[in-house]
C-alpha cells in the first residue's frame, strides 16, 4: 500500500507514553460548569452570527485560566488534567438545544411551506408554527415536552454508546492490528504543548506560539465580531469593516462565468486552517473547485444546469446547481470513495505492515494502567444502545419496516465502522457511504408501502463508529486513563444540558431565528433547509422534487470520475489525499472559504516549514488554538454585551 510521506511526518509526532494518570479532580468539575455557563452562550451566539463557534477558543481559554489560578496556588496542572478540561469542554460546548432552534425554524420555513411539508414534520420534533410556544419564542411551554424529552433521552443513549462499539474497534484496531493512527498525534498535540513542568524557569516556545495567536485572534476579532455587534446596539445598523459572511461577487460575474458561486470571505481562521490541514487535502479542494468555475458554464450552456438564472446569488446558485447536476454527482463521487476505502482497507490486510500486528491475547491484555474497562462490557454496550434506538424508532414511526432497523443496527453499523476504524488507523480518512440512509428510507416507500416524513427524525441506529477510535487513540497519547474520562462524563452531562436549554431560551428569546440580529443564520438556514427538505421529499407519494432532481446516468458518471482520479493519483505515486479535497472541493457547500485555506497552506508548506523545519508541525495546531482562543474572547464579549444591553432595553421602565 502506498505510504504518504506526509501522512508519516503526521504519524511520527507523538508516541504513546508508559504512564497513565486519571487527571479527574476538583478542577475539572470546575472547569465543566466554567465553560458551560460563561462560554457555551457565546459560542451559541458566534454560531448563529458568523457560522463557527468557540469551541477550540473556549478549551484553551479554560486551560490557560486554570493554569494560572494554579501557578497562584504554587500548583500546576498535569498533562492529564490540561487533556481531561479539554475532553470536557468540548462535550460542554456541544450545546444540543441549538438542534432544537433549528427544527422550530424549519418547521416555520418558507421551504416548508413552499414544498408542503409544514404539516408532515412530526409534533415530536417541534410544535405546528400556530403553537403559542412559536409565537412567543419560548421553549418553557407544554409543546415542547416531548421534543425536549425525546432529545434529552437521546442524548444519554448517545453518551453511553461512545464507550461500545467505537471502544472495541479501538482496542481492534490499535491493540491488536498495531494500526498508526497517523491523525491522531495532531488533535493530542494541542493540549500536550501546554503542559509544562514547575522545573522550566523560561517561557517556552508552546507559550510564545501560543500568545502571538491570541494576539491575532484579539485584533481580527475586534473588527470582525466585537465592532458590529457593538454597532448595531448603538446605531440602527451595524458597522461592518469585514463583510459577513463573505463578499459576494455572483452577480458581477455571471455574464463572465454564469452558473458559477463566486465571493471570498476573509475570515482570518480560514487561514490558520489551511495551516494546519494536510497540504495535498487543501490543494485537492482548490483543484475542485476550480473544476466547478470551468465546467458549471459549460454545463449551463449545453442545457443541463437549467435552473439557474441571472440576478441569483450564492446561496441561490448553489442550490440550482445541485438540484440540476451536483447532488447526483456528488452521490457518485461518495461511492467511488467508499469503494476506494472498501478497497484499501481489503488491501491492507496483506500489506507489509502485518509483521507488527499483535495477537487476540492483547485484546484481552491491555497495556496495565490506561482505565480499560472488559471487552464483553462494550459489546454489552453496543447491543444495549442499538436495541434502545431501535424500540424507539418503533415507537416514533410504527408504520417504517422494523426490519431496517436491525439491518441498520446489527449488520450496516458494525461494517462500515470496521471499515472506517482501519481506514482512520491507516491512513487517517474517514470512509462513508453515501445515501446509504436515504436509499432505505426511499426503498421502504417504494416497496413497503410507507409514506411520509417522519423517518427522516427519527434516531435510527446507523452510525459510523470509526471516527471514535481516533478519540481513544488520542486519549491514550496524552497519558490519559478512560477512567478519568468515565468520571468526566458523569459531571458534563447535566452541564450541558441545564446550560444549553438555558441559553437556547435566552438567545432565541432576544430575537426571532434567523433574523437580521443572526447574520449567518439568515444568509445561509435558507438553503439547508431547501436541502434537507427536498431529500425528504422523497419518501412522499407522487413526483416529488428529489427524483426530479436525481440522475442516474449522473451518478454513474461521479463514480466513474472518482475511481479514474484515484486511479491517476495511484499510477502517478500522489497524494491519495488530493482526491478526498477534490470531492469537498466539487461540494460546492461554501466555495469562498477555501481561497483563504489554500493561501494558509501554501504559507505553511512553503515559507513556515522551510524555515521552521519538522517543528512547524507542532507549531500550526498551537497557533491555530491561540488564534481561536483570541476570537472566542471577542465573541464573549461581544455576546456578553449584547445580551446585557438587550435585557436592559426589553425592561420596562
Amino acid at each position: 500500500m502506498y505510504d504518504d510521506k506526509e501522512l508519516q511526518e503526521y504519524r511520527d509526532l507523538l508516541k504513546p507514553p508508559d504512564h497513565f494518570e486519571e487527571g479527574f479532580n476538583w478542577k475539572t468539575i470546575v472547569g465543566a460548569i466554567f465553560i458551560g455557563f460563561l462560554m457555551m452562550p457565546g459560542s451559541m451566539y458566534l454560531q448563529l452570527v458568523i457560522g463557527t463557534g468557540i469551541g477550540p477558543a473556549a478549551r484553551w481559554v479554560t486551560i490557560i485560566l486554570f493554569a494560572e489560578i494554579a501557578k497562584r496556588a504554587y500548583s500546576d496542572l498535569k498533562q492529564q488534567e490540561i487533556f481531561l478540561l479539554y475532553y470536557m469542554a468540548g462535550a460542554a460546548m456541544s450545546s444540543p438545544f441549538q438542534g432544537l432552534l433549528w427544527n422550530q425554524y424549519l418547521v416555520q420555513s418558507d421551504a416548508a411551506k413552499m414544498l408542503g411539508l409544514t404539516e408532515l414534520i412530526p409534533s415530536w420534533i417541534a410544535p405546528q408554527p400556530e403553537s403559542i410556544a412559536l409565537l412567543e419564542r419560548t421553549f418553557l411551554h407544554p409543546d415542547w415536552l416531548i421534543p425536549i424529552l425525546l432529545l434529552v433521552g437521546s442524548q444519554i443513549i448517545q453518551r453511553i454508546d461512545q464507550f461500545g462499539l467505537g471502544y472495541a474497534l479501538y482496542r481492534i484496531t490499535s491493540d491488536v492490528e498495531k494500526l498508526p493512527f497517523p491523525m491522531a498525534p495532531v488533535g493530542a498535540l494541542g493540549t500536550i504543548a501546554l503542559a509544562e513542568s514547575k522545573e522550566e524557569k523560561v517561557t517556552s516556545w508552546k507559550w510564545r506560539v501560543f500568545s502571538i495567536g491570541g494576539v491575532i485572534g484579539l485584533a481580527f476579532g475586534s473588527i470582525y465580531i466585537l465592532l458590529p455587534a457593538l454597532s448595531g446596539l448603538i446605531f440602527t445598523e451595524p458597522i461592518r469593516l469585514i463583510p459577513m459572511p463573505w463578499i459576494e461577487l455572483t452577480r458581477h460575474t455571471e455574464s463572465i462565468l454564469p452558473a458559477v458561486a463566486t465571493g471570498i470571505q476573509l475570515d482570518l481562521t480560514l487561514i490558520f486552517l489551511g495551516m494546519v490541514l494536510p497540504f495535498w487535502a487543501v490543494i485537492g479542494g482548490l483543484i475542485g473547485l476550480l473544476i466547478t468555475v470551468v465546467v458549471n458554464p459549460v454545463l449551463y450552456h449545453h442545457g443541463i444546469l437549467t435552473s439557474w438564472h441571472q440576478g441569483m446569488g450564492t446561496v441561490e446558485t448553489v442550490f440550482a446547481n445541485n438540484f440540476d447536476f451536483y447532488m447526483s454527482f456528488g452521490i457518485g463521487l461518495g461511492l467511488s470513495i467508499g469503494l476506494i476505502g472498501l478497497w484499501q482497507v481489503g488491501k491492507s490486510f496483506w500489506g507489509p505492515n502485518q509483521k507488527n500486528r499483535g495477537s487476540l491475547k492483547d485484546l484481552l491484555h491491555p497495556p496495565p494502567g490506561r482505565g480499560d474497562f472488559d471487552f464483553k462490557i462494550a459489546i454489552a454496550i453496543y447491543v444495549f444502545s442499538t436495541i434502545a434506538y431501535i424500540i424507539l424508532c418503533t415507537v416514533l414511526v410504527p408504520t417504517f419496516p422494523w426490519i431496517f432497523f436491525l439491518i441498520y443496527g446489527f449488520v450496516y453499523t458494525p461494517v462500515i465502522s470496521y471499515i472506517t476504524a482501519r481506514m482512520e488507523g491507516i491512513a487517517g480518512q474517514f470512509v462513508s457511504l453515501p445515501l446509504v440512509r436515504e436509499a432505505s428510507f426511499i426503498a421502504g416507500a417504494k416497496y413497503f408501502g410507507y409514506q411520509g416524513i417522519e423517518i427522516w427524525y427519527a434516531p435510527i441506529p446507523i452510525h459510523n463508529y470509526g471516527q471514535a477510535t481516533v478519540n481513544f487513540r488520542e486519549i491514550e497519547l496524552t497519558g490519559t486513563s478512560f477512567r478519568g474520562i468515565i468520571k468526566a462524563e458523569f459531571i458534563v452531562f447535566p452541564v450541558v444540558m441545564i446550560a444549553s436549554l438555558l441559553f437556547s431560551q435566552f438567545i432565541w428569546h432576544l430575537a426571532p431565528i434567523p433574523s437580521a440580529s443572526y447574520p449567518y443564520a439568515q444568509e445561509m438556514w435558507h438553503l439547508q433547509a431547501l436541502n434537507t427538505l427536498l431529500m425528504q421529499s422523497s419518501t412522499l407519494e407522487g413526483n416529488s422534487l428529489f427524483y426530479q432532481a436525481l440522475n442516474g446516468t449522473t451518478v454513474v458518471s461521479g463514480i466513474g470520475f472518482g475511481l479514474l482520479t484515484y486511479g491517476i493519483l495511484t499510477l502517478f505515486g500522489l497524494p491519495i489525499l488530493l482526491i478526498y479535497g477534490i470531492v469537498r472541493g466539487l461540494g460546492q457547500s461554501t466555495p469562498h472559504g477555501l481561497i483563504l485555506e489554500v493561501l494558509g497552506a501554501l504559507l505553511g508548506r512553503f515559507f513556515f516549514l522551510k524555515r521552521y523545519g519538522k517543528q512547524w508541525r507542532q507549531y500550526a495546531p498551537v497557533l491555530l488554538a491561540g488564534f481561536s482562543c483570541g476570537m472566542g474572547l471577542t465573541g464573549m464579549f461581544a455576546m456578553g454585551f449584547t445580551l446585557i444591553l438587550k435585557s436592559l432595553s426589553s425592561t420596562a421602565f
